[in-house]
């Protein structure tokens, strides 16, 4: 564990995986490649692998992380979250309760949670999280029916509530600008970093677009 749970500027370029993006280059060196460039957290989604793939991987994954002091997510599974290591979990709405992970991951386990209205965003806050996910903000290749969040709902949210809030969703460094001035903490982003020709020169140019943002 890294020694405080995340903080704002933990999330100013937060990248989630996907190895189906990559071009040429294993996820190890990805993430590493997108930490070198401002990636400040690593989520971990992988949902084509098993379980024991998934645990593998992640524990490659916290080393690299952590020889950088940058937080370490596992998506979804706060049971393999646990098992492996991980600083913290990330759940959506249909997943295990914020409330019942914190009682059974305690107080150092990061989670954060996804929130696409001021309720779930202000729920997910009294259950415990400690940061949320917001969006889709821009149409998204990964999650092609997501609901769009609009600038003026997203600044509703982060407003609404003292944990940080990371915006997420079809975010590129040419179109972020749109969001500027939300409330929000940073970025998430998925492809514009894995599906990089050049992953650590697109993490250069997303966290700087990130600041802009801010």
């Amino acid at each position: 564990m890294i020694e405080l749970k995340i903080k704002k500027e933990d999330l100013l370029l937060y990248a989630v995986t996907d190895r189906n993006c990559l071009r040429g280059i294993s996820l190890d060196e990805a993430v590493e490649q997108a930490i070198i460039g401002g990636a400040t957290c690593i989520q971990l989604r992988e949902k084509s692998i098993d379980e024991d793939e998934l645990f593998n991987e992640a524990k490659r994954l916290i080393e690299i992380c952590h020889r950088y002091n940058v937080p370490f997510i596992v998506n979804d599974d706060y049971e393999a979250a646990l098992k492996c290591g991980a600083d913290g979990v990330h759940v959506g709405i249909e997943d295990a309760p914020v409330e019942e992970i914190r009682r059974i991951a305690g107080e150092d386990f990061i989670i954060g949670a996804t929130a696409k209205t001021v309720e779930q965003a202000r729920f997910a806050e009294s259950s415990g999280a400690d940061y949320l996910g917001v969006g889709a903000v821009f149409p998204s290749p990964t999650k092609q029916n997501a609901i769009r969040i609009t600038p003026e709902l997203l600044k509703k949210i982060c407003s609404s509530v003292n944990i940080p809030a990371v915006a997420i969703g079809g975010i590129t460094a040419e179109n972020a600008g749109s969001i500027k001035g939300c409330g929000h903490s940073g970025i998430a982003v998925v492809s514009a970093v894995f599906g990089a020709d050049d992953v650590r020169s697109a993490a250069e140019k997303l966290a700087e677009a990130a600041k802009a943002t801010l």
